[in-house]
């Protein structure tokens, strides 16, 4: 199963972004890594991360995504959205 995971990202002091990446940035590749997260992206002005995840449920998805250090602090916030196949495609192959 595919979950688009949209998040909003807090302003962050220098402070935090100093404390947080170091360990954001490899959490995050190791989801990658792994083969959990398939594609990822910032939207634009910093707003927040887009991740598309390969996952068995929408539940493993939140899991996998409140683990990471920034949305651990609630500085990061995801909506999530299971995604599919546009199966109505189908009927136009007759």
């Amino acid at each position: 199963m595919k979950v688009l995971a949209i998040g909003t990202l807090q302003p962050l002091s220098d402070e935090q972004s100093a404390r947080i990446f170091p360990d954001e940035v490899p959490a995050t590749l190791k989801l990658y890594l792994g083969g959990k997260l398939e594609q990822f992206w910032l939207r634009y002005g910093m707003k927040g991360a887009v991740f598309l995840l390969n996952v068995a449920d929408q539940e493993e998805a939140e899991t996998l995504i409140g683990a990471l250090p920034l949305t651990q602090e609630g500085l990061h916030r995801f909506e999530y959205f299971p995604i599919g196949p546009l199966s109505p495609l189908g009927l136009l192959i007759q």
